[in-house]
C-alpha cells in the first residue's frame, strides 16, 4: 500500500494539547489522525458524536481520568484523611 501525506492547520495551542493527550495514551498523531480516517470509512460516518452536550461530558469524564492516572485525584486509605487536611488547611 502505498502512502500519502495531508497537510492540516490548526491552531497551535489545540495541536500541542492534543500531542499531551496522545502521549499518555502511546499514540502519536500520525497513528490517532490514521485511525480516526480508519473509522470514518468503517463506520461510513465520523464516529463520534458532534452533539455539544454529549462533548461535554466525554471531556469531563476524560479530564477526570487523566488528573487519576497523574495522581491528581487519589482514594485515602482513610475515609476522614482528605477532611482532617482540609480541616487543617482551613486554620
Amino acid at each position: 500500500m502505498s502512502s500519502a501525506n495531508i497537510n492540516i492547520r490548526t491552531d497551535s495551542e489545540l495541536k500541542a494539547k492534543a500531542q499531551e493527550v496522545l502521549i499518555d495514551l502511546g499514540l502519536d498523531m500520525s497513528t490517532a489522525i490514521n485511525i480516526f480516517l480508519k473509522q470514518i470509512v468503517y463506520k461510513e460516518a465520523i464516529p463520534f458524536s458532534i452533539d455539544k452536550s454529549a462533548n461535554m461530558s466525554e471531556r469531563v469524564s476524560r479530564a477526570a481520568m487523566r488528573g487519576s492516572l497523574k495522581g491528581k485525584i487519589w482514594m485515602a486509605d482513610d475515609f476522614n484523611a482528605p477532611l482532617d487536611e482540609m480541616q487543617e488547611y482551613m486554620q
